[in-house]
C-alpha cells in the first residue's frame, strides 16, 4: 500500500512523500497511525536541521491491519503503540539485564509517525485498551520523562527542580511527584508568549509546587528562598545551557539528571569539573533508547495518574501541519501538546 508520510527540516521546510509499505518478512506488521504526537526532536529538526530532510514523528499509537506469516502476539483490529527503537533481546547487553545499552535494536526504518502507515517488527509493538489513540500517543514521551525521573532516584519527600516546561519536563514534575517527591519546582521562559503562558498554567493545573518564569525571575534566587542549600534532585528538559542553573540549585551531593538537546550549534557548555568533585555532584545524562516503560506509561494514562486531557490542546492533520509547528516553533499559539490525526 502507499502511504502519505512527512519529512522536514529547518526553516519549517516540510515535505509529504509516498511511501509504500509492505510487510518485508513474516515477523512483520503493518499497522494503521491514528496519532502521532508532535516531540521537541521534530521542532528542532523543522527550527534547526539544515542536512536532508527528517522523518517527523515517533510518538505513535495505531491499529494492526496486517500481520507476517510469523506473528502472533498481535492480529488485526489489536490497539498498539508503536516503539521508535526497541531492545534486540539477545545480545550481550540484552542477555547480562542491560537492555538499555543495547546497539542491535529495530527501529522504524526512516518511517514517519507523521503518516498514514508504517511496517514494524512485532515486538516492536505494545497492546493497549481503555484510552482513545489520542491520549494513548503519549504513551512514548510520558516513557522518556519517566526513565529521567526513575535515574534521578528522588528521595521519599525529597525537593525536585524541572527546568523546561514543554510536555516532557511537565510529565516529569507529574511523575516526580508520584514517585515521592514533597516540593516540585518547574522554569519555563517568561517571554510571555501564548505558548508559555499555557505551559505554566498545565503546570499550575498538574500540580507544581513553584512556578519560575526564566528570564524574568532569577531560577537561583527563587529556589533558594525556599532551599538555602539547594534541591536534592534536578531533571533538565530544557536545552543544554539550562545546565548552568542546574549547577548553581542542586545541593550538595545531589544528582542532575539531563535530556534536553540542541541541534542548532548550542549543545556545548562549559563545566567547573572542581565544582562537581568537591561538591559530589552526580550529572547524569539520559537517553531512553531503546524504549523501555511503555507498558507502566501506558498503565499510568489509562489510570488517569497522568492526565492527558491537561497536555493535549491541539490536534490537527497533513493540511494544518506546517501551521501547527511554525506556531510551536514560534510560540505565537497556546499549545502545550500537539497531536497529529491523519484521518481527522
Amino acid at each position: 500500500m502507499i502511504s502519505r508520510a512527512l519529512f522536514g527540516k529547518k526553516y519549517l521546510k516540510i515535505e509529504e512523500r509516498r511511501l509504500e509499505i509492505r510487510i518485508s518478512d513474516e515477523n512483520h506488521v503493518i499497522v494503521k497511525i491514528h496519532a502521532c504526537g508532535v516531540c521537541g526532536t521534530d521542532i528542532n529538526y523543522v527550527r534547526d536541521w539544515l542536512d536532508d530532510p527528517m522523518p517527523l514523528g515517533h510518538e505513535v499509537a495505531a491499529e494492526v491491519v496486517e500481520t507476517g506469516s510469523n506473528v502472533t502476539t498481535v492480529k488485526p483490529g489489536d490497539r498498539v503503540i508503536v516503539e521508535d527503537c526497541s531492545m534486540c533481546g539477545v545480545c550481550e547487553a540484552c542477555k547480562s539485564g542491560h537492555p538499555e545499552f543495547c546497539r542491535n535494536m529495530f527501529t522504524m526504518d526512516g518511517q514517519p509517525g507523521m503518516g498514514e502507515y508504517m511496517s514494524v517488527r512485532y515486538n516492536s509493538l505494545n497492546k493497549f485498551n481503555g484510552l482513545d489513540f489520542t491520549s494513548a500517543c503519549l504513551t512514548e514521551p510520558l516513557a522518556v520523562s519517566l526513565t529521567s525521573v526513575l535515574q534521578a532516584e528522588i528521595p521519599l519527600g525529597g525537593s525536585v527542580a524541572v527546568l523546561g516546561n514543554g510536555p516532557l519536563g511537565l510529565m516529569a514534575a507529574c511523575l516526580a511527584k508520584l514517585r515521592g517527591a514533597g516540593f516540585v519546582a518547574i522554569t519555563g521562559l517568561g517571554d510571555g508568549k501564548p505558548i508559555s503562558r499555557a505551559r505554566f498554567d498545565a503546570a499550575e493545573a498538574l500540580g507544581c509546587d513553584l512556578i519560575i518564569q526564566a528570564g524574568k525571575q532569577s531560577v537561583e534566587d527563587e529556589i533558594k528562598k525556599k532551599f538555602t542549600n539547594g534541591v536534592d534532585r534536578v531533571i533538565v528538559s530544557s536545552p543544554p545551557q539550562s545546565l548552568s542553573d542546574a549547577l548553581k540549585i542542586i545541593r550538595f551531593g545531589g544528582i542532575i539528571v539531563f535530556f534536553g538537546l540542541h541541534f542548532g550549534g548550542k549543545n556545548k557548555i562549559e563545566v567547573d569539573v572542581n565544582d562537581l568533585v568537591f561538591r559530589k555532584i552526580t550529572l547524569r545524562p539520559t537517553f531512553a533508547e531503546p524504549a523501555i516503560n511503555f507498558p507502566i506509561s501506558n498503565r499510568l494514562l489509562k489510570d488517569g495518574l497522568v492526565d492527558a486531557g491537561k497536555l493535549i490542546t491541539h490536534t490537527f492533520g497533513f493540511d494544518q501541519v506546517k501551521t501547527v509547528m511554525g506556531a510551536i516553533v514560534e510560540g505565537n499559539q497556546p499549545i502545550v501538546k500537539a497531536v497529529m490525526l491523519p484521518y481527522g
